[in-house]
C-alpha cells in the first residue's frame, strides 16, 4: 500500500508530505484546495504522462516520491524481472523539469516510463470523477465484464488463434483474383520475362560496351600518341630516343664504376631504367596493332546499348542488374500465380480448421462471461440496495455475432431504478448520483477480484447527500478492510466514517499560494466536518452534529 507522498513544486504544492494509512483515507477541503494536484502527482508515480504546466512557477522542476510497503507478490515478480530490488519497501521517484524533460527512478536506480507503468498497475487503481460516465459508453461494458470475469487466459487462448485466422484469410484474399484479371497478369508477366531474357543480359555487360566504345570512338588518338611514346623512347632515323641515350649513358657509368666501386649502386639504378624503357618500347609497339578496329564493330555496340538501354528506360531501372532482377521476381510472381488454385485450396483448408477453433475458443469465453455476470448481477444489486437504491435491476442485452478480436460477443448492461420499470439503457436511466453508486458498487465488485492494495476514489460522492452518501461511506469502509482506500470527498458523511482523515488547506502568504495537507486529531476532525455541514458558518449545532457523526 502507499504509505507516504512528498511534493515539491507541483503547482500551488511548494513543498508537502503527507503520510497514509490502512484503511479507509479520507481527503477533504475546499473547492480548490489542490485536491486534484495531489491526484496528479499521484498518477505521475503511476507512470503517466504529465505536463511541465505542472512545474510550479519560478522552479527549476517538480519532484514527486512515494513509498509502498506490502508489496503484492506479482509486483515483486516484475521488479526482479526488470532488475530492481525487490524487498518489502518501494521507492519511485519522478520528475519533470520546467522545460518538459522528465525523469524516473524506482528504488534508486533510473527507469523508463514505461517500465514504471507496467510495475505500478499492480499498485493503485484510480477511479476519476469522470470515470463513472464511462458506463454510459455500451463500448466499455465488455471490458468491464470480462474484468469481473478474470477470464485473461481464455481471451488470449481465443486472441491467439483468431489472428492466425485473419492472417490466413489475408493470404486467401490476396490469391482470390477474378479469372480475366489473372490471365491478363500472367500474360503481362510472360512478356516481361521473355523481353528481358531474350536481350541475354550479362552483369556487368553494360559498363564493358560502354568501355569498349570510349576506346573504338577515340582510337586514331590512342594511336597517335602510343607511336609519339614508342618514337620517344626508341628514336628515329635523326635522332637517339630515350632508351639509347640511357643505354649510353649507363656504359659511361659502367666504366666509372669500375675505377670507383662507390659509384655501383647508381649504375645498377641507371641499368634498371635502361633495361624497363627498351622493355617498354617493345611493349607499346606491340600494343600499336590492337588498336586497328572494324567500323560495323562500333555500330554492333551501339546496338547492343540501344536494346539495354530502351529496357531500362521502359521498366524504370538504372542498371542491367536491376533489370535480371526485375525478370527474377516476375518468374516468382508467374510461378506463383500459376500455383494459385492450388496454395488457395490449402488455404482455405487452413482457414475453416482455425475457425472452428476459434468459434469454440469464443464459445468459451462467451460462457465465462455470462457465467461472470450471473455473479456480478447478483453483487451489484446487493451493493445498490445497500448505497439506497432498493428495487434496482441490472440485464445483460447479450448477442453473438461474427468472429472479432474481442471475441463473438456484444455486450450491454441496461438497468431499472424503480420497481414495475422496464430496463433501460444506463444512459437513459441513471441520474449522476445513481451513476457514481452503480460505478462504486462496480468498483467494490472488482476489488474483491484484483490484488491490487490501494483503490483511490475522488469524489465518488458526485451528486449523492443524505442517506445515500452515509451507505456510500459505509460501502467504502467494509472495501478498505483487507487494502487501502483513499477517498476525496465533499460529504461529511464519508469523512466522519474515515480511519485517518487529512485537510487540504490553500494559503496566500505574499503574493504566492501554498497548499498544505494537514493530519486531523479528533478535534480537527470535528471542526472539518462542521464546516462541511455548515459552511463557514460554524455554529454549537453543526459541531455536536459532527461529534455525534464520529461517535457512531
Amino acid at each position: 500500500m502507499l504509505t507516504s507522498l512528498r511534493i515539491e513544486n507541483v503547482a500551488v504544492i511548494e513543498k508537502v508530505q503527507v503520510q497514509f494509512t490502512a484503511g479507509l483515507n479520507v481527503l477533504t477541503g475546499e473547492t480548490g484546495a489542490g485536491k486534484s494536484i495531489l491526484i496528479d502527482s499521484i498518477s505521475a508515480i503511476l507512470g503517466n504522462r504529465i505536463s511541465r504546466d505542472l512545474v510550479r512557477t519560478g522552479a527549476p522542476k517538480a519532484c514527486i516520491w512515494a513509498t509502498f510497503d506490502q508489496l503484492p507478490k506479482q509486483v515483486k515478480m516484475q521488479l526482479e524481472q526488470a532488475g530492481y530490488d525487490a524487498g518489502e519497501e518501494l521507492l519511485i521517484y519522478r520528475e519533470i523539469t520546467a522545460e518538459g524533460k522528465s525523469h524516473c527512478r524506482i528504488n534508486g536506480m533510473p527507469a523508463t516510463v514505461s517500465v514504471l507503468r507496467d510495475i505500478t498497475a499492480g499498485l493503485i487503481n484510480i477511479h476519476g470523477q469522470h470515470d463513472s460516465q464511462g458506463l454510459t459508453d455500451p463500448s466499455k461494458h465488455l471490458g468491464i465484464l470480462d474484468a469481473f470475469a478474470q477470464n485473461q487466459n481464455e481471451f488470449n487462448a481465443y486472441r491467439k488463434v483468431y489472428k492466425e485466422l485473419i492472417a490466413v484469410k489475408r493470404q486467401a484474399d490476396a490469391l482470390q483474383l477474378d479469372e480475366a484479371e489473372k490471365q491478363r497478369r500472367m500474360e503481362a508477366l510472360r512478356f516481361q520475362l521473355n523481353e528481358i531474357e531474350d536481350a541475354s543480359l550479362q552483369i556487368g555487360e553494360e559498363e564493358r560496351l560502354v568501355a569498349r566504345r570510349q576506346i573504338i570512338s577515340h582510337a586514331q588518338t590512342i594511336l597517335e600518341q602510343i607511336a609519339s611514346a614508342h618514337g620517344a623512347l626508341s628514336g628515329g632515323d635523326e635522332f637517339s630516343g630515350a632508351a639509347d641515350l640511357l643505354g649510353g649513358a649507363n656504359g659511361a657509368l659502367e666504366q666509372a664504376a669500375v675505377l670507383d666501386e662507390s659509384l655501383q649502386p647508381l649504375q645498377e639504378r641507371l641499368a634498371d631504367l635502361y633495361y624497363n624503357a627498351r622493355e617498354l618500347a617493345v611493349d607499346l609497339a606491340s600494343r600499336l596493332d590492337d588498336y586497328g578496329f572494324d567500323p560495323a564493330e562500333l555500330d554492333q555496340l551501339e546496338q547492343r546499348l540501344d536494346v539495354i538501354y530502351r529496357l531500362k528506360n521502359k521498366y524504370g531501372v538504372s542498371s542491367v542488374e536491376e533489370l535480371l532482377h526485375l525478370a527474377e521476381k516476375s518468374r516468382e510472381e508467374l510461378e506463383h500465380i500459376e500455383r494459385a488454385d492450388e496454395t488457395l485450396e490449402q488455404l482455405n483448408q487452413q482457414k475453416q480448421k482455425l475457425y472452428k477453433e476459434a468459434k469454440v475458443l469464443a464459445e468459451k469465453l462467451t460462457q465465462t462471461r455470462l457465467t461472470a455476470y450471473e455473479r456480478m448481477e447478483q453483487q451489484l444489486v446487493e451493493a445498490c440496495t445497500f448505497l439506497n437504491m432498493p428495487g434496482t435491476r441490472f440485464v445483460l442485452q447479450h448477442s453473438r455475432g461474427p468472429l472479432a478480436g474481442s471475441g463473438q460477443d456484444t455486450v450491454e448492461f441496461y438497468i431499472s431504478t424503480n420497481l414495475g420499470e422496464a430496463p433501460k439503457p444506463l444512459a437513459k436511466i441513471a441520474s449522476g448520483g445513481e451513476l457514481s453508486r452503480i460505478m462504486l458498487a462496480l468498483k467494490s465488485a472488482l476489488a474483491e477480484k484484483d490484488a491490487i492494495p490501494t483503490v483511490i476514489y475522488d469524489e465518488i460522492d458526485t451528486g449523492v447527500s443524505g442517506l445515500a452518501a452515509g451507505r456510500i461511506g459505509e460501502k467504502l469502509r467494509q472495501t478498505s478492510k483487507g487494502r487501502q482506500v483513499l477517498c476525496i470527498t465533499h460529504t461529511a458523511q464519508i469523512a466522519a466514517l474515515a480511519t485517518s482523515h487529512l485537510l487540504i488547506q490553500k494559503n496566500v502568504e505574499g503574493q504566492r499560494t501554498f497548499t498544505q495537507i494537514h493530519p486531523l486529531d479528533q478535534a480537527g476532525r470535528v471542526q472539518e466536518l462542521a464546516r462541511i455541514i455548515s459552511g463557514d458558518h460554524i455554529t454549537d449545532l453543526s459541531l455536536a452534529n459532527a461529534r455525534e457523526m464520529l461517535s457512531l
